[in-house]
């Protein structure tokens, strides 16, 4: 969408969520481009804010007993063996 320097300066707040959705926005001043709101291809790292609290996350990850290894094992295995960029058998 192109818009005037005026249009944007009345109305930023809708075009900076239209550009959050992934819309282009362009900012023309006098009759020129100059300007383009787009979507943040990166996400914001995470930062905390908060102190970390001793066993926060517990029960929230479990480690795979010996036959689940064992067949992760066998799928990485199957991916490398029959990927196109692999030639042959190993």
């Amino acid at each position: 969408m192109k818009v005037s320097a005026q249009y944007a300066q009345e109305h930023f707040a809708d075009l900076a969520i239209a550009a959050a959705n992934g819309e282009e926005v362009e900012i023309e001043v006098y009759g020129q481009p100059t300007l383009v709101l787009l979507q943040r291809r990166t996400p914001i790292p995470f930062r905390r804010t908060t102190p970390r609290i001793l066993g926060e996350g517990i029960g929230e990850m479990t480690v795979p007993d010996w036959d689940e290894w064992k067949a992760i094992d066998r799928e990485m295995e199957r991916e490398v063996i029959n990927h196109p960029l692999v030639p042959g058998e190993l």
